[in-house]
This record gives C-alpha cells, structure tokens and sequence, in this order.
C-alpha cells in the first residue's frame, strides 16, 4: 500500500466520526496541558528563587558559629562553640582572595524620628557590606570605615523605612533613637527590593559594634564574605577554614558557600518541578486509557474493512501501521492543543498574578509533545494488533 493511500485511510477514519475523535483529542489536551501549566509554574518559583538568592552575586561564603554539620548537644542546651567576633572577621580581610568582608548583627528594634515609631529589621555590619550585598545609597553616604568596636553612631535608612518616618521631608542629618541608643541619618539606600519575603528597603544599618551594645550581644550572627572574580569560592572557604581554627584552636564554626547553596537548592527545586508535572501526567494516563477505548472501538467497527484489506492483499504490518497511525496521529494533535492551552493558561495566570512568575522552556514544550506522541503510540499498540491478527475469512463475514 502506498503512503499516500494509508494517509488517506487514516485521515477518514479520523474524520468519520468527529465527535470521538474530538474527544479523545481533549483527553490528551488536557493531560498535556495540565503538565506544562505545572511545569511552567514550577520552573518560574525555581528562576524566580535563584534569582532572589543570585542578586547579591555568587562569590559570597558566610561563616556561622557552631559546627551545624556535625553531631552536638541537643537543641535547647547551653552551646559551647565559640561566638564569631569582630576581630574574627578584621582578621579574614588579609586572606588571599577575599575582596571584602562584614559582620553581620541582626536584631528587631523600634525606629523613633519624626515624632514617629516604626519597628523594622536592625543590621548591624560595617562598610564592606555595601560591596558584599551590592548595596547602593541613593542620597547621603553609606556607613563609613570606622573601627568595629569604636564606630561612629551612623545610621543608613532603607527606602521604605525614611518615608515612613520622614515622607518627603530630608532625612540626612536628623537624629533618629534606636532601641536606647540615639544616631545621626547619614544616608537613604537605593530601592532594594524583597530577598525571601523580607523587606530589605524597611531596615536600618547600623556599625555592628553598635548593633552589638543595642542587642546586649558578646559575638555576631554570621561573617560575610566576598571572594574575588574568578577565584573558585571552595578555595577560599578552605583557607577560612584554615585561618579560623588557629584562631579558635577547633572548627566550630560552619561555613557555607552561596555555589554549595544554590546547588543544593537548584537540585530540591528541580524534585519539585517534576513533583508537579508528575501530577499533571495523570491526566496524560487518562487521555491514553481514553484512545485505547476508542481504538479498540474502531477494530470493532471496521473489523469487514480490515478483511477487505487482508483479502485483496495487504499485509499484516500494514494493517498494523494504519492503526497506529491513527492512535498518534490522534495523541499527536492532541498534544499540540494541549501546547496551545497550556502556555496560553500560563501567560493568562502571569497576566492576572504578575507575582507569580511563570515560564514555560522549549525543552519542556517538545518533551511533552514527544510524551503525546509515545502515549498514543503505546495506547494503540494491543488495538493495531488485533487488527492485524484478524482471519480475513472471519472478518468479511462479519459484515
């Protein structure tokens, strides 16, 4: 049989009952549908999260104290690691490869100036952070290189913090109280944005020796640090490592670096990607089982034409390959509906939610065309050969 002519048959079969085929063509649409709308969801939250965590750069390693990887006392007993100090962190600036380096106190406090009071997140950190965290000051200065334990009491307000307390009025220069503590204004950052659901523009920087005196604290948070471009970060926490201990005499610390960070959470983001497009291959499962029933229906039906077919000399494979033509051809157009839903749903969410970031890859798009096509291909496999295995005798009878 010629192709042209098993083209033919296939389309009229496909064509001769339109409502069926519409049918089972939706089965798929919806499975496929279903699974690019939760895989283009899923990927934009995993774009979307790396991004939070990549504005600040890729070359930061923070130091905490404690040995969290290893076993320790239980939760809720006196520590005895070591805290992080100032002096720790001074110290780290001489390495080889590191650009800059921050304390880092956080604490919560209420913000008085203006005749107004804000409670709003304290950092406390120095003015390397300004280059750790890729901070900018839109007007004024940013903190200035005091000594740690000596610094002057500055305050740098975020965005939304000054227009809360000031609004329009110029805020560098006034004095605000922190806590108990009393600072001069002497810069407004730059709109940073949220990292994580906090508000990085609703916060104040402070010195973090002040930061210290304010939350009555011996050690610091964490120690931040830049490594320099194109200096692989692994390297440079191993000579953190190597510094701290001689100054500890023990690694009690932990330090973490942001690759280590991101691909650790790239790999659990991915698992949740696939989690959901797992659920969206349900329904792929149904539309399948859905052409299987309606396959097995059409040998049922034609069951004269296909011994019509055998007795004037076509062969069994050819019967075969009619029937599984059919089956994806039907997944095949399916597939591409469900395309055509599923990113037209993505782009109408992202539309009403610009919040929720969407985003739809070409590789996901031609793997779940390629799964319709293998679905269809393996639903149709038991009716094609049925079909094939027919007595043409018998089967002319039958009509």
């Amino acid at each position: 049989m010629l192709l042209t002519d098993a083209l033919q048959l296939a389309s009229r079969a496909v064509t001769a009952q339109r409502l069926r085929s519409f049918l089972t063509l939706l089965g798929i649409a919806v499975g496929i549908a279903s699974v690019i709308l939760l895989t283009s969801i899923g990927e934009g939250i995993h774009r979307y999260v790396l991004g939070e965590f990549t504005q600040f750069g890729t070359n930061v390693v923070s130091v905490a104290p404690g040995k969290t990887k290893t076993g320790g006392a239980p939760s809720g007993l006196p520590s005895s690691a070591r805290p992080l100090t100032l002096e720790d962190a001074t110290s780290l600036k001489h390495l080889p490869g590191i650009v800059a380096v921050t304390p880092n106190v956080r604490g919560n406090a209420e913000v008085h100036g203006n005749g107004r009071t804000r409670r709003t997140l304290i950092s406390g950190v120095n003015a390397d952070s300004a280059v750790v965290f890729k901070l900018t000051a839109k007007s004024g200065q940013y903190l200035p290189d005091d000594d740690g334990a000596n610094a002057r009491a500055f305050v740098v307000l975020g965005a939304k913090l000054k227009d809360e307390l000031f609004g329009v009025d110029n805020a560098l220069g006034q004095r605000v109280r922190i806590g108990g503590l009393q600072f001069r204004v002497i810069g407004i950052m730059a709109a940073k944005g949220q990292f994580l659901g906090i508000d990085l523009d609703d916060a104040a920087f402070i010195p973090a020796g002040r930061a210290q005196e304010l939350f009555n604290r011996e050690g610091v948070d964490e120690i931040n640090i830049a490594a320099a471009a194109g200096i692989p970060s692994s390297k440079v926490a191993e000579n953190i490592r190597r510094h701290l201990i001689e100054r500890h005499g023990r690694e009690d610390f932990t330090i973490v670096t942001q690759e280590e960070m991101l691909k650790t959470l790239s790999n659990i983001l991915n698992v949740l990607t696939m989690a959901v497009g797992a659920l969206g291959g349900i329904s792929l499962l149904v539309g399948g089982v859905g052409i299987v029933t309606i396959m097995t229906i059409a040998v049922s039906e034609r069951t004269s034409e296909i011994g019509l077919l055998v007795a004037l000399g076509a062969r069994r494979r050819t019967i075969l390959g009619l029937f599984l033509g059919e089956a994806i051809a039907l997944s095949a157009l399916g597939g591409l509906l469900g395309l055509l839903l599923g990113i037209g749903l993505a782009q109408l969410i992202h539309l009403l939610v610009p919040a929720l970031p969407v985003h739809t890859p070409i590789s996901f798009v031609l793997l779940a065309e390629a799964l319709a096509i293998s679905i269809g291909l393996a639903a149709g496999v038991l009716p094609a050969r049925r079909a094939a295995q027919l007595d043409p005798v018998e089967a002319l009878r039958s009509e």
